[in-house]
């Protein structure tokens, strides 16, 4: 949804269905590296755009379970985690970016807990 490209033009490009492609992005199937290889040429992104937050994890720490979604995926799934990445991406002033970024970073910090 993020660059415009259905399930269904990317399961074309891939020489699968778009049920497939659904099943990768749900993460119900296992996706190789030669595959996935092949989306991020066909997404125009570099590899480790979907290795992103791996690096956020420390060393031993427990992983997903195959049950369980990512919480960065969980909000950019979700409608107003979509609305805010694409109103984001259309921001072409880097500094202007970078201040909305710091922006919404205070805010969280000074969001209270879930518990309090």
């Amino acid at each position: 949804m993020m660059i415009g490209m259905s399930q269904e033009r990317l399961g074309e490009l891939l020489g699968l269905t778009f049920q497939q492609v659904q099943k990768y992005e749900k993460g119900v199937n296992r996706i190789g590296a030669g595959r996935l290889f092949e989306i991020a040429r066909i997404l125009g992104v570099p590899i480790y755009y979907f290795y992103e937050s791996v690096s956020d994890q420390l060393p031993g720490s427990p992983g997903f379970t195959e049950n369980e979604t990512p919480p960065v995926l969980e909000f950019v799934s979700s409608g107003e985690g979509l609305q805010l990445s694409l109103a984001y991406m259309r921001i072409k002033d880097p500094k202007v970016r970078k201040r909305v970024l710091d922006l919404v970073k205070s805010l969280a910090d000074d969001a209270p807990a879930k518990d309090e």
